[in-house]
C-alpha cells in the first residue's frame, strides 16, 4: 500500500512540481537494513574472539538484542551463568527485575528497547570485569551504540556506568542525574543483581526511570 500512495505522489509531482512532501519509506527501509547489516558485522566478527582470556571459558557470546531503532538502552556490566548458557543478555533472576521494570514499569515491551553488556562474555564465577578485559571489548558495545543512536542509555551498576562515564565515583553518587556520553543522555542506576539483594534501592531506581521516561515523553503510571 505503501508503494502505490508513493508512486501516485510521484506522478502529481511530475505534472504539478514539487510541492508535496514524498514519504521516504524506501530510505528508511534502507536505512534498518543497513543498521541489521553492521549489528550482524559486530556479531560475526565476535563469533571466533579469544582477545581476552573469557573467550576460552564462555560457552556463548552473549552480544545484545532489541530493536535496531530503540530509544533507549540498557547497559549492564557482564553476562551471568544463564545468560552465557543462552547467549541472551539478562534472563536470569536479575533479568526478570529488569524486564519487569521495561515492561510494567515502563510500559514498554522488552522488545522495543535494547539490551547488551560491557562485556560479551561471562567472567569466571561472575567476578567484576577486570580492566585488560574492559579495554578489550568495549569497542564492540561502542560500535553497538554507534549504530543504534539511541536517545538514552541507562547503565546499570558502577562498573557499566564508571566505564561508560570515564569515571571513578561510585553508583550512589552517578545515579539519578543524567550524564552525557557523546551526546547521547545516560542515566546511571543500581544494577538489577543489585536490588535482588537490596531491594529498598527500589525505589531509587524507580525514581531514576521516571526521569527516563519523562525525558522520552512516555506517561507515567498513574
Amino acid at each position: 500500500m505503501n508503494e502505490v500512495i508513493t508512486q501516485i505522489l510521484r506522478e502529481e509531482e511530475r505534472w504539478g512540481g514539487r510541492f508535496l512532501l514524498l514519504p521516504h519509506v524506501e530510505s528508511d527501509v534502507r536505512d534498518m537494513e543497513s543498521k541489521e547489516r553492521s549489528l550482524e558485522e559486530v556479531r560475526l566478527s565476535l563469533s571466533t574472539c579469544r582477545r581476552c582470556v573469557l573467550g576460552g571459558s564462555r560457552k556463548n557470546i552473549v552480544f545484545g538484542e532489541g530493536s535496531i531503532n530503540a530509544q533507549v538502552m540498557f547497559i549492564g556490566e557482564a553476562p551471568g551463568a544463564v545468560e552465557d548458557d543462552t547467549g541472551r543478555p539478562f534472563v536470569g533472576p536479575a533479568g526478570k527485575l529488569l524486564t519487569d521494570i521495561i515492561e510494567k514499569g515502563m510500559g514498554l515491551k522488552r522488545s522495543d528497547v535494547y539490551i547488551a553488556n560491557i562485556l560479551k562474555c561471562r567472567p569466571p564465577e561472575n567476578r567484576d570485569p577486570n580492566p585488560a578485559e574492559i579495554t578489550e571489548c568495549i569497542g564492540n558495545l561502542r560500535e553497538q551504540i554507534g549504530i543504534i543512536q539511541p536517545r538514552v542509555m541507562v547503565v546499570l551498576g558502577k562498573i557499566a556506568a564508571q566505564t561508560l562515564l570515564d569515571t571513578d565515583a561510585p553508583i550512589s553518587g552517578l545515579r539519578g542525574r543524567f550524564q552525557d556520553y557523546q551526546g547521547i543522555c545516560v542515566m546511571p542506576t543500581y544494577h538489577p543483581s543489585y536490588l535482588l539483594h537490596n531491594p529498598a534501592k527500589k525505589r531509587d531506581v524507580w525514581e531514576d526511570i521516571k526521569k527516563v521516561m519523562q525525558y522520552l515523553d512516555l506517561p507515567l503510571p498513574k
